[in-house]
């Protein structure tokens, strides 16, 4: 087994363990040959989650998924010494972040409110 997909499997057996038996999250992937390989597939099918892809040629959700990750590397990430620091700490702080982005952080292309915000005015969430 080649080191990329045994990291992605190893990266996705530590996710699950971390579910509770009634949490069964949607997996966005792009088209990467290791979540389409069997083992992936058969893993997801086990923690009973959700597997989605983006369309073949169609790069939309990968740009948005890549935009949101390049933004909290700059904001969170980059610029600061990590040396010292726990895993434990750097999720709790990456939590920390996600939350501030879907709370509070506002958006001009969603009329100047948060994501939570927004989809509270279309009904998706109460």
């Amino acid at each position: 087994m080649d080191n990329a997909l045994k990291t992605v499997n190893e990266l996705l057996d530590a996710a699950v363990e971390t579910l509770e038996a009634d949490e069964h999250p949607l997996v966005h992937t792009d088209r990467g040959c290791q979540c389409r390989w069997p083992g992936w597939i058969e893993r997801m099918d086990d923690a009973k989650s959700i597997r989605s892809m983006s369309k073949e040629g169609c790069s939309p959700d990968n740009s948005a998924c890549g935009g949101f990750f390049g933004r909290l590397k700059n904001e969170m990430f980059y610029n600061r010494n990590w040396f010292g620091v726990s895993i434990e700490e750097l999720c709790a702080q990456l939590d920390d972040y996600i939350h501030w982005c879907n709370e509070k952080r506002i958006k001009m292309s969603l009329g100047g409110r948060s994501p939570l915000e927004h989809r509270r005015s279309l009904g998706l969430v109460s």
